[in-house]
């Protein structure tokens, strides 16, 4: 399988490896011809109003608006994917029924490391939090696959994953794995 990883801004490099690492092919998407030769597509963490201002400068925001491709969203990439975001007036792809709340595990200096149960992968997940959101409410047809202290960190809807850390900064793949063979390859 090709998958790229949206190649603006944010952790691509080591997305690409953890794709590499699951044993396919990862391309960093630059230009939104791209998304024609690959089979699902990383939105990587990084700053969420900065990615979004470049997608729109490139041309990527209506072309993944109207994609069909499997997404997964990593931090500031789960809030490119949300329907809506606590404070704005709205959410960016909205290819999620969930609203998420920036920042609210703290600032940079709260960061930190856990090691999370995620329904669908059978051994825990190392994830690392920076500034991390986390998901305030979902719909009906989105399924809820992590938690930390009450807040839902990782969800999924159809073809698409979302989750508030950062798998990528870890030698943990497993999220990876299971974004490629849930909703990617089936």
């Amino acid at each position: 399988m090709k998958i790229g990883v949206l190649a603006l801004q944010g952790a691509v490099r080591e997305h690409l490896r953890h794709i590499e690492l699951s044993g396919h092919t990862g391309i960093p998407v630059k230009r939104v011809e791209q998304l024609d030769d690959i089979d699902g597509l990383v939105l990587p963490g990084g700053e969420s109003t900065t990615m979004r201002r470049l997608m729109d400068l490139y041309g990527f925001t209506e072309s993944l608006r109207q994609s069909s491709l499997p997404m997964y969203g990593t931090c500031a990439g789960l809030i490119l994917l949300a329907e809506d975001i606590v404070g704005y007036d709205e959410g960016h792809l909205k290819k999620m029924d969930i609203t998420v709340e920036r920042n609210s595990f703290g600032r940079q200096v709260d960061s930190f490391e856990a090691d999370l149960d995620v329904k669908g992968i059978e051994e825990q997940v190392n994830a690392v939090f920076i500034r991390a959101p986390h998901i305030a409410s979902v719909g009906p047809e989105v399924e809820v696959l992590s938690e930390v202290d009450g807040k839902m960190v990782a969800v999924r809807q159809h073809d698409y994953l979302g989750i508030s850390f950062h798998p990528e900064l870890t030698d943990d793949y497993k999220i990876m794995k299971y974004f490629i063979e849930e909703m990617v390859a089936k």
